[in-house]
């Protein structure tokens, strides 16, 4: 057994969470699920990043204080957990959990005992939705490349990091795989990016720019330390770094793999910045990134400011948390952008839960109850009708651990749907009716009936544990339909409902 600590991104609190927010939480919530059922220790984490400038610019515009504006927003997103069926074994609010402080103020001495701060003053072109200095060659058209917006020209002077002194370092560690980022071409994107030649980067704001918000700078308190680099501390103030020896050194020094899923706008800061700080301050670095691509509408970028937003409870609501879940792990692509549409949401539901799997999990329960009772029969040592049935279930377990490990989890589903294809082309090939008919008209062996029953059986209990991480409310259905493990099965009723083609409310 081993030990992962797995996270997402924290993402601003400056608006409602929308699909794209819940297509990370998502995927780290089945990828850490995977890792539980398979045995393991795991520790799943998410949060909030609140002491953000375009936090304190959302406050402004309504009239109330960041306090109140981010705790409020934050808790938008924690009433996720049950709609999209997440299972976080911890969630951190930056401005206002206890633990956070003191491990960012711990996480800055360390960097500046080191030598790597330096005061500096800098004028630059400033995009507050990235909160991040861009120079005029990474602009598209003059604009932020992530948000389309004209940056703001800002001067001041601010406390620099020593970024340029971990370059090679840093290459060594991606290059080598000992800091994993996956898809390979994130990781190429990566080296490209330190190869062209590391800038250090402000890790402070003024105070009045702040308007007062964030934590202060140790020793200066004109300025306060830069989001970025009070955000990324999260992972490491929650697990009690600064807080909690004991946790921090079982959770983050002593797991067997740390794991971080982001999303591909902020991979500068994960991939390059992130492992620099931890490298300064003498911390652990973690082992694994997982890069993630983004939800689209019509091709564009899904965003509150594009007005293409939807949220994801409003779609559970019109639906269902399965429909939801399983396009996101079934349909969107490991590398490129995935356009989501109400439509693509029915129709992968429809085909693959209610025609495949559900169908399958209802012919085989009704047909255990009708042929023999509700009683399931022993599994026939041979089984040569089978064969391509079991080939795919003993292929299963081996193909989705791979693809879990790949972070590929449409491969992973595919693997899940292969085997309710071949269950439901077994049925038609053993045509059990036929089976049964023979029995009761002919005096035929019950044992050639006996067999597929239990075959089918077997295979309904294989997709309720493989479905355990894609679909956590609907894996124990099935598996109480094929009669948790025990004699029987139970009376049945359909697992997945037929979705029609209504928009959400």
């Amino acid at each position: 057994m081993g030990r992962y600590f797995v996270t997402t991104a924290i993402p601003y609190v400056n608006g409602k969470p929308h699909v794209g927010h819940a297509l990370e939480l998502v995927e780290t919530d089945a990828f850490a699920r995977y890792l539980r059922a398979r045995g393991d220790e795991v520790r799943c984490q998410t949060g909030t990043d609140d002491n953000a400038l375009k936090n304190v610019q959302g406050a402004e515009a309504e009239g109330i204080t960041p306090t109140e504006y981010v705790e409020r927003v934050a808790a938008r997103f924690i009433s996720l957990r049950e709609p999209l069926g997440l299972a976080f074994d911890d969630f951190i609010k930056t401005s206002s959990d206890p633990r956070h402080r003191p491990g960012v103020e711990k996480l800055w001495a360390a960097c500046a005992e080191r030598g790597d701060f330096y005061r500096k003053s800098y004028a630059g072109l400033y995009c507050v939705g990235c909160e991040l200095f861009y120079s005029p060659d990474e602009l598209v058209d003059g604009r932020c490349p992530e948000h389309g917006t004209v940056p703001d020209l800002v001067e001041e002077s601010n406390w620099f990091f020593r970024l340029s002194r971990y370059q090679d370092q840093l290459h060594e560690l991606i290059s080598s795989d000992r800091l994993r980022i996956e898809p390979a071409t994130r990781k190429r994107e990566v080296l490209s990016f330190i190869e062209a030649g590391l800038e250090d980067f402000s890790a402070s704001r003024s105070m009045s720019r702040a308007r007062g918000w964030g934590i202060p700078v140790p020793g200066d308190p004109d300025q306060v330390i830069y989001v970025w680099f009070d955000a990324l501390g999260n992972y490491i103030t929650a697990p009690g770094y600064g807080n909690d020896d004991a946790s921090f050194q079982h959770w983050w020094n002593d797991s067997d793999a740390r794991v971080h899923v982001i999303g591909k706008g902020i991979i500068r800061f994960h991939a390059v910045y992130w492992p620099a700080m931890l490298l300064s301050a003498g911390v652990r670095l973690p082992d694994t990134i997982f890069v993630h691509e983004y939800l689209t509408a019509d091709g564009m970028k899904i965003s509150k400011s594009a007005g293409n937003a939807e949220d994801p409870a409003d779609i559970v609501a019109a639906f269902n948390t399965d429909a939801l879940r399983w396009w996101m792990l079934r349909d969107v692509a490991r590398s490129g952008d995935t356009d989501y549409t109400t439509e693509r949401l029915i129709t992968r539901a429809n085909e693959d839960l209610a025609n495949n799997i559900g169908n399958l999990v209802n012919r085989t329960v009704s047909m255990v109850k009708r042929y023999r009772d509700g009683v399931i029969p022993p599994v026939a040592a041979d089984n040569a009708g089978a064969a391509a049935l079991r080939a795919a279930r003993e292929q299963a377990p081996a193909t989705i651990d791979a693809a879990f490990t790949a972070f590929d989890f449409r491969r992973a589903a595919e693997a899940v749907t292969a085997i309710g294809n071949e269950g439901n082309r077994y049925v038609e090939a053993a045509r059990p009716w036929d089976l049964a008919k023979a029995e009761r008209k002919e005096g035929a062996s019950p044992a050639a009936l006996d067999a597929v029953l239990a075959e089918l059986v077997a295979t309904c209990r294989d997709l309720a544990a493989h479905l355990t991480p894609f679909l956590p409310d609907a894996a124990p259905r099935i598996a109480a339909q094929c009669g948790d493990g025990g004699p029987r099965v139970a009376d049945p009723a359909p697992v997945f409902p037929r979705l029609e083609a209504a928009a959400p409310a």
